[in-house]
């Protein structure tokens, strides 16, 4: 007989717009290697703009939904998010405690992300009176903290206490979330025996739709793995970072996470090794050691959406020239040169399109064919770096790209400095991808060599 698979269930509302409610539940459980199962409360009408209409679904066929997916398998973990009124609450929770269901985590919906409410006021109250004493974990945001609790959140104790005010409801756990706060968002857990703040980077300026529900969603998909409580919010936290960094754009509205986006990532990292190494093998075939300088040379390609060193290709070791040839002593590697990284990070900052660069030595001969080839091109001083910069190990390549970004005023196709002591002179040429990147270097090499 096979393992069981881990289940869990939704009860929640559509989200016309794909980016929260029953849609993003349904792929993160995928994500998370969980099967998913759901309850329909309410008919969203909305898209990237905001919430156009909400319809409540007749408690009736709520309550239908349930006691079917709960008459054939009682033991699923189990997430609530949009109810709607409190009729919903009221049979959904009268179901939850008839069918013995252990594991529940409770998404307190009031509001959706445009502000738009998704819960009647004695909704809340029938919430608090019956859902919550059945709830393994609760995840309230600030507004909704403060709405449950009673209690004005504006600074760090006034979180505890208001936590505090919602574990006395009866839930054996409270997350609540940070994502609404000035400066780094710090989740605040808290259960009988334990407070602690997870604290992580903020990820996005956009305010993604969607962070409440693949949260939420995460938690009750490691919960329903067999973690505990700590360690599956700890693991959604993670989640839930990786969701931001692949947001999406889908309209004209507010961009949406995208929880299925550690599977994209990771097609697009083979796909990324895949073009470098055809970069590399052109390069072998045109033979372009002449463009390589005495501290030999590396490509970096970075993911969408870069963050850090590990989320650019490059090349370990370097590429080493002789005479026209050139070698790799390593496979293309994630992480594989923080001072590549450094320059391509700095330049995405300004321009995240620009996601590819390739150093060359540096002649007089050199710039003048990117010149003729009508290349934009920028420069720094290194007799400028500050001292602090200067001292400061892998900075130097990072505060000159910027530096000749901001006094450029835009990225462009060069950028080369005239070296300083015991630092080579160089030429970097930057493009928005690798095709991009390997059709400047070989037009660079082949109007070069005309040159010769």
């Amino acid at each position: 007989m096979s393992e069981r698979t881990a289940i869990a269930l939704t009860i929640a509302g559509s989200d016309s717009g794909g980016g929260a409610g029953i849609q993003a539940d349904l792929k993160t459980f995928s994500a998370l290697g969980v099967f998913g199962k759901t309850v329909i409360t309410s008919i969203t009408s909305q898209n990237t703009a905001g919430v156009q209409a909400v319809d409540d679904l007749p408690a009736d066929v709520v309550e239908s939904q349930l006691k079917s997916i709960l008459e054939d398998d009682n033991r699923p973990t189990v997430k609530t998010g949009m109810l709607g009124n409190e009729q919903i609450v009221a049979r959904v929770a009268a179901l939850l405690k008839r069918y013995r269901v252990k594991k529940l985590v409770v998404d307190p919906v009031i509001f959706s992300t445009s502000g738009k409410k998704l819960l009647t006021p004695s909704g809340v109250e029938t919430m608090k009176k019956n859902l919550f004493p059945l709830a393994h974990l609760v995840t309230p945001n600030i507004k909704e903290a403060e709405i449950l609790s009673g209690i004005k959140i504006r600074r760090p104790a006034d979180r505890k206490r208001a936590a505090r005010n919602i574990l006395k409801t009866g839930v054996q756990a409270v997350v609540l979330t940070g994502g609404h706060l000035r400066g780094k968002p710090e989740d605040l857990f808290l259960d009988d025996t334990v407070m602690e703040i997870l604290s992580s980077d903020r990820l996005s300026k956009l305010n993604p739709h969607g962070t409440g529900c693949v949260f939420s969603s995460a938690i009750t998909a490691g919960l329903a793995l067999g973690l505990r409580t700590l360690p599956a919010v700890k693991m959604a936290k993670e989640f839930i970072g990786a969701a931001i960094l692949g947001q999406v754009i889908s309209g004209r509205g507010r961009a949406s996470v995208e929880p299925l986006s550690a599977l994209h990532r990771g097609r697009e990292q083979a796909q990324s090794i895949k073009e470098m190494k055809r970069a590399i093998q052109i390069f072998r075939e045109e033979r372009i050691g002449r463009l390589i300088p005495e501290v030999q040379t590396n490509i970096g390609l970075a993911l969408r959406n870069a963050k850090s060193h590990r989320d650019v290709l490059a090349i370990p070791g370097r590429i080493v020239k002789n005479g026209e040839d050139i070698f790799t002593g390593a496979e293309p590697e994630f992480g594989g040169s923080r001072h590549v990284a450094n320059i391509i990070l700095t330049v995405m900052r300004r321009d995240p399109q620009k996601r590819a660069v390739m150093n060359i030595k540096y002649t007089d001969e050199l710039l003048s064919v990117c010149r003729r080839l009508r290349f934009k091109i920028a420069s720094f001083d290194r007799a400028d770096e500050p001292g602090n910069i200067r001292a400061r190990e892998g900075s130097s390549l990072e505060w000159g790209t910027a530096k000749a970004l901001a006094d450029y005023g835009s990225v462009p196709d060069v950028i080369y400095d005239l070296g300083g002591m015991r630092k080579e002179e160089m030429i970097r040429v930057i493009a928005e991808d690798i095709e991009s990147l390997v059709n400047k270097i070989t037009a660079i090499h082949r109007l070069y060599k005309k040159t010769m």
